[in-house]
């Protein structure tokens, strides 16, 4: 019989634990994204652009990935050189399009006709004359228009056999290995034509690397990264740092917040799921005002911050998260507060 209790009663005493548990827990965690403004961000009358390039001229090719890798093969992958890559250019400008969306700051057009035929100094193109800008925007319904004038991309790979003294086979053993580097030159014009100004000129320079290492040279090559998308990979990360320097970034963040208290605070709670948050605020500030306990009525008003920050008025959720920490200490409102302090310091610091 001992036995048989045992088996009956150890889940059903887990059962309990765990419900227990569950009911113990007072809080719930959410993640914002906090927007980081941009160093170099368009002016607000700016919403929308149109994405072009003047970079793309006669020395531009569009090789085929296989065509392009036996270049550098019959080289035995030892070479150095300067590729003018048309899929590079064309890359760069769909690309910074989809991140300027999605930063939720800018609306953009890339017109199928996005390579522009310009004039040329010694090595870049001349600035697009304004009356091409102004037709650009009338045609596209945008505020600006955003062009790369030039763009240039050295490849440099180095292919080598390389001795190692391997422990487990305690002796010396030969591997491949294999390196590749992309130098990009990249500049950005954005135009104006309202007040046939330019408001930037942003020149992106920098090197990207590729290297891996096999005992079998087939092997190796099977997996190595071909210098098409390599290329194609620059380009993406050329259109990431412009648009880091002039769309608003995301930075993902948790807060806490309560969701136990009486029918009233676990009501608002609910609205506040529903993503309704100003509601939300109003339903806590009732409980806050007639709560008849610290506890309870601090736990409303770290709510009521946390509602005031989701809607993006920080003065008042660093008021209502004092109240909080006046009306009752924890660990939990200090932090929050410290949290706001820093979000108000960030605000000032892009104003």
């Amino acid at each position: 019989m001992k036995n048989t209790f045992k088996n009956i009663a150890k889940p059903g005493l887990l059962l309990l634990v765990t419900l227990f548990a569950i009911s113990c827990i007072s809080t719930r965690t959410l993640v914002m994204d906090i927007p980081q403004p941009a160093t170099s961000e368009l002016p607000q009358s700016i919403q929308s652009v149109t994405l072009v390039s003047q970079a793309v001229d006669g020395r531009f090719t569009n090789l085929e990935e296989d065509s392009l890798q036996k270049i550098f093969y019959k080289q035995r992958f030892n070479l150095d050189t300067v590729i003018y890559d048309f899929q590079v250019a064309d890359t760069t400008v769909k690309a910074l399009g989809e991140l300027l969306f999605e930063s939720g700051r800018y609306d953009y057009v890339v017109p199928e006709k996005r390579f522009l035929e310009a004039p040329r100094t010694s090595f870049l193109a001349t600035e697009i004359p304004w009356e091409k800008v102004e037709a650009l925007c009338d045609t596209f319904q945008t505020d600006a228009v955003i062009s790369l004038d030039y763009l240039k991309t050295r490849v440099i790979t180095d292919y080598d056999n390389e001795t190692f003294f391997d422990p487990f086979e305690g002796g010396f053993s030969s591997a491949s290995r294999a390196e590749m580097k992309i130098s990009y030159e990249a500049l950005f014009r954005a135009y104006d034509p309202a007040q046939r100004k330019i408001l930037f000129r942003e020149f992106i320079t920098d090197t990207l690397y590729w290297d891996d290492a096999d005992v079998s040279t087939r092997n190796l090559f099977n997996r190595f990264t071909t210098v098409k998308q390599a290329l194609n990979e620059t380009g993406i990360v050329i259109a990431l740092e412009l648009s880091d320097r002039i769309a608003v970034r995301w930075r993902p963040e948790r807060r806490t917040y309560f969701i136990k208290g009486n029918s009233d605070f676990r009501k608002a709670t609910q609205v506040a799921d529903s993503g309704n948050w100003q509601s939300a605020v109003e339903k806590w500030k009732e409980v806050a005002s007639n709560a008849g306990s610290k506890t309870l009525k601090s736990k409303a008003q770290l709510n009521i911050a946390l509602g005031y920050e989701i809607l993006g008025d920080i003065d008042s959720a660093i008021q209502w998260a004092l109240k909080s920490y006046e009306t009752m200490y924890r660990p939990l409102t200090y932090d929050y507060l410290e949290t706001l302090k820093r979000r108000k310091k960030e605000q000032k610091n892009t104003e």
